[in-house]
């Protein structure tokens, strides 16, 4: 059994076995005057116990005249990972991202619920996660043919209002759920049963486990912890 620890001294609260949810990554921009209806969609979203939302805020907008808030290098990297493997020429606002396998720009909440039923109801050969008293557990499952990434995703609790002083959406009042602050890779899955120690909950902050094939693959494995 492999083990991952990404600090000492921290334990996870147990909990039970939660079934497959479909994670749905927006990419999205403060600055960008097309995402305020792909974040309203992210929030009908967001109290399915059946979806992982997570609102990534992307920098590339952000010479418009508004930096956005939530916005980081990563979160653009993590998009631009996405695209040539989706079949797409560059990045782009709003987009929304299934389990890391198919898209769609984010305004049609019936696209994207059209393809959250296909991707719960697609097999899958990721392995079975479970939050115990240590940490989470990997068992089970068939890796990919390169070993998977593990990440650890931290978001804001419910929704946020985000007053917006300049650029596109000057003057209005912009509403994020789910907003992602941190996006740690703390390990791989190479298909061996695995042990990762996770640090605490900071307050108002809940966080989701990813297992994903590597540069911009499908995730086959998705757990929240609240």
């Amino acid at each position: 059994m492999m083990t991952f620890t990404l600090a000492t001294g921290m334990a996870v609260a147990a909990g039970p076995t939660l079934a497959d949810p479909v994670v749905v990554e927006l990419f999205t921009s403060q600055g960008c005057s097309s995402c305020p209806p792909a974040d309203a969609n992210l929030i009908r979203l967001s109290d399915r116990p059946d979806v992982i939302a997570l609102s990534f805020g992307v920098t590339y907008w952000n010479y418009l005249g508004w930096d956005d808030t939530f916005a980081r290098e990563e979160f653009t990297q993590r998009q631009l990972s996405y695209e040539r493997p989706l079949g797409r020429a560059g990045a782009f606002t709003p987009q929304m991202v299934i389990n890391g396998h198919r898209d769609a720009i984010g305004h049609d909440l019936q696209e994207i619920e059209g393809l959250i039923a296909d991707a719960a109801a697609a097999p899958s050969n990721g392995p079975s996660l479970q939050f115990d008293g240590t940490g989470l557990s990997l068992s089970g499952g068939v890796a990919p043919a390169k070993a998977a990434d593990i990440w650890l995703v931290t978001y804001e609790r419910g929704v946020k209002e985000i007053p917006v002083a300049r650029g596109e959406n000057r003057r209005r009042i912009l509403e994020i759920a789910h907003a992602v602050r941190s996006l740690t890779r703390i390990g791989t899955w190479t298909g061996e049963d695995a042990q990762v120690t996770l640090p605490s909950l900071t307050e108002g902050l809940d966080s989701a486990i990813l297992v994903q094939a590597g540069n911009g693959g499908p995730i086959i494995a998705a757990v929240r912890r609240q």
